[in-house]
């Protein structure tokens, strides 16, 4: 497990919105900095993957993050007169590691804990949170299990049911459409396909699957029943190295030019692996460069190693917005974090955002995407923005 323990004092910064509306706990954090003579720092534990599958998600939350809390500090780095102390700790995406490093923290005096890449991760921090009464900000992890785990328990990324929305969104009026989820076997495949059976077919779709063993190479006998099918809209779930292949397939065998054909938009890197394809499909997207034109975003653009921004800075740069808003309001009483965080109204990269009381849930823009170019040099644009309210999830009861 590899620890990295840093004081940082961060320079320039642009200035949040200021407005404070009491009915709402709307306002930007720096303007509720404690006083007094409390000058201990603020303990953050960020337990995030630096290594191992997911560290290109989680090099970019941290370069949010730190873009982020010197946005919500203007520059200082501190909370009234407290530093923000962070540590920053490699869970390599091993649930197992996180928790012994949540606990490890905690153990330390670390009041709030932030971070989780990956959705395995956050389900098993969530809990330790609940038991330790700490305030755990969870990161890009997508689970929908995350949103009313806990009344300790928080996000800053978004969730799956967003993203299933977003898709549904392509076809307006979801009755009496025809949905084909295209997916590999296994729990990916599972989960993508009982979202959109729960999202899209509970709105009037009529929702069927085609699935692939996660070892298949040869698409065309898929690509024949999808044609087949008809549908109004396929929607593509797919990872690993098999993708730029299965596309082709797709794209040969005329299926992408038959239908709406929508997948979700990942990290730039991965743009390469649409090919030819890539500016025939449609896509939900939770952010990319240029996605909106906040002055948040603009901060951060500013701070970000080479200027662009990509899927999972907004969420590192919402995370040090709310670690700074629970220390403003809370100070180290952890309950006060809470009810400082719940309701609360921000604008942040994406644009306004909102953190619903009753389940958590954190309500924000989410948009439909295009390519435009080939390979290395696609470009995305904005379709369509939607907004906070457009892709709200159902309210979850809370857990614990």
């Amino acid at each position: 497990m590899t620890v990295r323990h840093t004081r940082r004092v961060f320079l320039s910064a642009a200035t949040m919105m200021a407005a404070a509306l009491a009915t709402t706990a709307c306002g930007s954090p720096q303007d509720t900095a404690s006083g007094g003579g409390d000058t201990a720092p603020v303990k953050v534990g960020l337990v995030y993957s630096q290594s191992g599958p997911l560290a290109s998600y989680g090099k970019q939350y941290i370069e949010g993050f730190k873009a982020g809390l010197d946005y919500a500090t203007k520059g200082t780095g501190k909370v009234g007169d407290r530093k923000v102390e962070v540590t920053e700790v490699d869970d390599a995406g091993d649930p197992a590691k996180a928790v012994s490093a949540a606990k490890d923290l905690i153990g330390k005096g670390t009041k709030i804990i932030a971070g989780s890449t990956s959705s395995g991760v956050a389900l098993q921090v969530a809990p330790i949170a609940a038991q330790n009464k700490v305030l755990f900000i969870s990161g890009p992890a997508a689970t929908d299990a995350v949103t009313g785990a806990n009344r300790y328990t928080f996000r800053s990324g978004r969730q799956s049911y967003q993203d299933v929305v977003t898709a549904k969104s392509f076809i307006g009026d979801a009755t009496g459409k025809k949905v084909v989820v295209f997916a590999q076997d296994g729990a990916f495949g599972d989960a993508n396909e009982a979202a959109v059976k729960k999202v899209i077919g509970g709105a009037g779709a009529t929702v069927s699957s085609v699935r692939a063993p996660a070892s298949a190479t040869e698409f065309t006998p898929f690509a024949s029943q999808i044609k087949a099918a008809k549908p109004d809209l396929l929607f593509v779930a797919w990872a690993g190295t098999t993708a730029p292949a299965m596309w082709q397939t797709l794209d040969q065998q005329g299926v992408l030019a038959s239908t709406t054909v929508v997948t979700g938009l990942d990290i730039r890197a991965s743009w390469p692996t649409f090919g030819a394809a890539g500016a025939k499909i449609s896509f939900l997207s939770h952010y990319f460069d240029g996605a909106s034109d906040t002055e948040a975003a603009k901060a951060a653009k500013a701070k970000i190693p080479g200027g662009t921004l990509d899927l999972f800075h907004p969420d590192g740069f919402a995370a040090a917005q709310m670690v700074v808003r629970a220390a403003s309001e809370g100070g180290d009483d952890v309950d006060k974090m809470v009810k400082a965080l719940e309701g609360w109204q921000f604008d942040g990269i994406k644009g306004p955002m909102t953190i619903r009381a009753e389940d958590h849930a954190l309500l924000q823009p989410m948009y439909q995407a295009k390519l435009t170019g080939s390979g290395t040099a696609f470009t995305a644009a904005a379709q369509k923005s939607l907004t906070g309210d457009e892709t709200a999830p159902p309210v979850t009861r809370m857990k614990g």
